[in-house]
């Protein structure tokens, strides 16, 4: 059995038995005339497989997530042509559901969670109406000019998370005045209040304060979470709008949101000036605007302003917790609240050393303005996080977890906390205890980037593949651009045996590597991950290129040893690989005994496995922690 990424598209006839009570023999005929006429051709033309027909409906297979929409659409409009002087009664009329997932290939029928979840869309599709996933939404963007509307999230049963649906209806002649004006009303009813907060633009004149501009951005984007009756697209999807010009009625389409908020930040000394508005996503009609020129002193009442003048304009409902959560900001010290905007600005940029270290300095001087400042703490936590995951010896595990517990006492509720605790346990091997704080940070912040990979680097390193996708799928969802999310789900797809999808996996993580290495050409780590990704497609030589450069570079630097051991073993090179390993192996005990663990699991070593030396390396390195307890 076979299994692939396919778009899965399911259609049934309404109220199908009914039409067959009626009249049986011209019900069977017409659907049979309408498969004939428009809906097999259209598939055809579309490049889809008719899995199977069952009675009124049918399973297709595209290869394309456009194509499977496209087709959709115009069975539906052809149907609705095809059916306007049918009496009412007597109309055929069809639901279609279309998903983006992994299928199971049974000789010439197909199975999976990509059907169920298909088959479930197919159910909430409105009569003469497609509901597609989240994920497909994501995919198609605006290039097919089609209008969905954002159907909040629904549970599936068998499936682990709710999938989030969009709608798209399209006008049926026979429809009169009171039918569309019933339509209308449950739209609006079903549209709530959806709003996606655009990366304010820097307007300072001097590039080094986009931190602030961004951190500001950010903060609106938190406020706004925090209210129940929003729905606030995540930071990394609005962030790819970054420094575009782009059509406010293209962004809401393309995010599924009702509501766009747009603005600008001027700071010059200690004067702030930041211009917002907030615009229809449907028809671009302006909703509110403000300007508001204050002292940086005033910086923390200017963002309580803009968030409940946000609510106000979009008359929900704003209950008095929340009013406190969104006031609450950590600190009252505004140089401190730069600061730590300036340390969140270099953590975001990437998870090189450098920058690390970078935004460690500036969280720890945000704590000496403002030694009660949460946030700050958990920054330093994050920081040490990903400098244990690098062997450098100023993180230690001790430190992490007395930081993150520190910024847990000052706001129990601190998602990025407990994200930290969960990596820094994750490193030590306590899988059970980082499962938990994973858990903690979601159930905070669903969309936490470093909770979400990471409770699937905790899956995978148990040999939990399935489960490790799931996280790695979300990760890339909530980040699309990073590429580690997508290198570690080439990973697992290695592990679980679905070559074609590791090799899709492969190509868009190296497409990522790629822009990277253009922008920092002498890191040698993602030299090693590019090595990797082309021995997997087979450019060997340019992957041992990329592997040498990796090598004249790489010093001592035990995370760049060890991938370019992967790079090395994947290119054929044992002797190289295992060298490169048995340097990194002289790194701190509880760097050692992350990196046993993780080898294991490993699939990118998996050409060492039977070879004596590596045997003989993997049973010192296993030794080695056990030894360092005693």
């Amino acid at each position: 059995m076979q299994r692939r990424l396919s778009a899965i598209l399911l259609a049934d006839v309404v109220g199908y038995t009914r039409l067959m009570e009626i009249d049986d023999i011209t019900t069977l005929s017409r659907l049979k005339s309408m498969r004939h006429d428009l809906v097999d051709p259209c598939i055809a033309a579309h490049n889809g497989r008719i899995v199977k027909l069952m009675g009124d409906g049918m399973l297709v297979e595209f290869a394309s997530v456009a194509d499977a929409v496209r087709c959709a659409t115009e069975v539906q409009r052809g149907v609705a042509r095809a059916e306007s002087q049918e009496a009412e009664d007597r109309r055929l009329v069809y639901r279609i559901g279309i998903n983006l997932g992994y299928i199971v290939v049974d000789g010439d029928d197909i199975y999976g969670d990509g059907v169920n979840v298909a088959a479930r869309l197919q159910s909430l599709a409105d009569p003469g109406g497609v509901a597609i996933a989240g994920i497909v939404r994501e995919h198609i963007g605006s290039e097919l000019g089609i209008d969905f509307e954002d159907f909040g999230q629904h549970s599936v049963k068998n499936h682990e998370r709710p999938i989030q649906v969009h709608m798209a209806r399209f006008e049926r002649p026979w429809r009169d005045a009171s039918s569309k004006r019933a339509v209308a009303a449950t739209a609006a009813e079903r549209e709530g209040a959806s709003i996606a907060v655009l990366p304010f633009t820097n307007m300072s004149g001097d590039p080094e304060q986009e931190y602030f501009s961004d951190g500001i951005t950010e903060d609106i984007i938190t406020d706004l979470a925090k209210v129940s009756a929003l729905s606030v697209t995540a930071r990394n999807s609005s962030f790819i709008y970054k420094g575009r010009s782009v059509d406010m009625k293209q962004v809401g389409r393309e995010l599924g949101v009702r509501y766009v908020l747009e603005g600008s930040v001027r700071k010059a000394g200690t004067k702030v000036r930041i211009a917002a508005q907030l615009i229809n996503g449907a028809d671009g009609r302006h909703v509110w605007a403000e300007r508001y020129d204050r002292d940086l002193e005033d910086i923390f009442t200017l963002q309580d302003e803009i968030s409940k003048h946000i609510v106000d304009a979009l008359k929900v409902r704003l209950l008095t917790k929340e009013l406190e959560t969104i006031t609450k900001r950590g600190t009252e010290n505004p140089e401190a609240y730069q600061t730590y905007l300036m340390g969140r600005s270099f953590f975001n940029r990437g998870h090189e050393s450098r920058g690390i270290k970078a935004a460690r300095r500036l969280f720890a001087k945000a704590i000496d303005l403002d030694p009660l400042y949460a946030r700050a703490y958990a920054g330093l936590a994050d920081c040490d996080s990903y400098l244990l995951l690098a062997n450098d010896p100023t993180a230690t595990y001790d430190n992490i977890i007395d930081n993150a517990d520190r910024a847990l006492e000052l706001d129990p509720g601190l998602s990025d906390a407990h994200a930290s605790r969960g990596i820094a346990m994750f490193t030590k091997g306590l899988r059970a205890e980082a499962e938990a704080e994973f858990e903690l940070a979601l159930e905070r912040d669903p969309t936490s980037f470093e909770a979400n990979f990471f409770r699937g680097r905790n899956c995978h390193a148990q040999g939990q593949f399935e489960r490790a996708r799931g996280f790695y799928e979300r990760t890339i969802v909530l980040k699309p651009d990073d590429y580690r999310a997508w290198d570690q789900l080439r990973a697992v797809h290695v592990s679980l045996g679905h070559q074609e999808e590791a090799a899709q996996s492969a190509r868009e993580c190296l497409r990522l590597i790629e822009r990277e290495i253009a922008a920092h050409p002498d890191e040698p780590i993602l030299l090693c991950y590019g090595g990797c990704l082309l021995a997997d497609l087979g450019e060997m030589e340019r992957g041992a290129s990329w592997a040498s450069r990796a090598a004249a570079i790489a010093k001592d630097d035990l995370r760049v040893l060890y991938n370019l051991a992967c790079c090395y073993a994947k290119l054929g090179k044992p002797s190289e690989a295992i060298a490169c390993l048995e340097r990194q192996a002289s790194g701190s005990p509880a760097y050692v005994a992350s990196v046993t663990a993780w080898m294991k699991k490993d699939s990118d070593l998996d050409p060492l496995r039977d070879h004596p030396r590596y045997l003989a390396l993997a049973g010192r390195m296993e030794a080695q922690p056990a030894a360092a307890k005693e």
